[in-house]
């Protein structure tokens, strides 16, 4: 019995934890909050035990970079973290074309061109700049808009995610075979699904990442392939403070020659380049902490 009800406690207590934060943080002007949570998590991250993750992996990416230049850039990877975290309570206000607004969009028309075709289309993206707010340029330009997500570990704050993100998408899938029909469904009705290829998949492509193969997820580019949807990716960058520019950049030419596992292994080395290059232009701005690359 107490095995069975600890790990519901938890969860309660956890979920009451994050909305006092929240709720704390709404008080604050945005610029304010998220300073403030970027130093906390700046002082404390480097700190825990899962920064030594993050300087492994630094290292493995950056292996002529001194011992001095990854720790920085682990303490800027926890500010801009914290940063991200305190920003979930002020998503409205990262609203795209607004004028005088925090967002920059380059190469909007893009994403209204994918949308004026009535067709779906996918958007592919990673953990950079403010990842849930980058949704904003193309659901304020009347995009019908979806993200597919990890599920979070808690199912109660996993809940309050879903309800702040709701703001931005229309639609959102957990990863995930269940999620796999709705998401067909959703492009099929000319819905546009955006999803994150950055993490590492078990059962995914091994693809090459900063020169090392690392599994990723094909399922956009086997929709691509299949269905003939646009790949667009786009890119969230922090500027300063709680500013940002997002682009939009051409979509990817996914060949169709017959052969899907090439042509597929293809498309996926492309996109990894392009998020390598980002990554190398910011590397703060990446989450380092997870296992990108199998354990060697």
């Amino acid at each position: 019995m107490t095995e069975r009800l600890k790990h519901p406690v938890r969860y309660r207590l956890e979920a009451i934890v994050f909305k006092a934060v929240l709720w704390i943080l709404r008080r604050l002007p945005l610029d304010a909050a998220s300073a403030v949570v970027g130093v906390i998590f700046r002082t404390i991250g480097p700190l825990l035990r899962v920064s030594d993750r993050a300087r492994g992996n630094l290292k493995r990416a950056f292996p002529e970079k001194l011992p001095h230049e990854i720790n920085h850039t682990v303490k800027a990877m926890w500010e801009h973290l914290g940063r991200v975290v305190a920003e979930y309570a002020h998503l409205e206000e990262l609203r795209c074309f607004r004028d005088g607004g925090r967002v920059e969009v380059i190469n909007p028309d893009i994403l209204t061109a994918a949308r004026d075709t009535g067709l779906g289309s996918i958007v592919v993206t990673g953990h950079f700049g403010n990842w849930e707010a980058q949704g904003f340029c193309a659901a304020d330009q009347g995009v019908k808009a979806s993200v597919v997500y990890r599920t979070a570990n808690n199912p109660l704050i996993d809940r309050e995610l879903q309800r702040l993100r709701s703001v931005i998408v229309d639609a959102q899938f957990p990863k995930g075979a269940g999620g796999a029909r709705k998401i067909l469904k959703y492009l099929k009705s000319g819905g546009m699904v955006a999803m994150l290829m950055d993490q590492k998949m078990n059962d995914g492509v091994p693809v090459p990442f900063f020169g090392e193969d690392a599994m990723t997820p094909p399922a956009a580019a086997e929709l691509a392939y299949k269905y003939g949807y646009p790949l667009i990716p786009l890119r969230s960058e922090r500027l300063t403070g709680s500013r940002f520019r997002i682009t939009v950049h051409p979509p990817i030419n996914v060949l169709r020659s017959g052969d899907r596992e090439a042509d597929v292994r293809a498309a996926l080395v492309e996109i990894n380049a392009l998020l390598e290059d980002w990554i190398r232009e910011r590397p703060e701005q990446w989450l380092w902490l997870h296992n990108r690359w199998p354990e060697t």
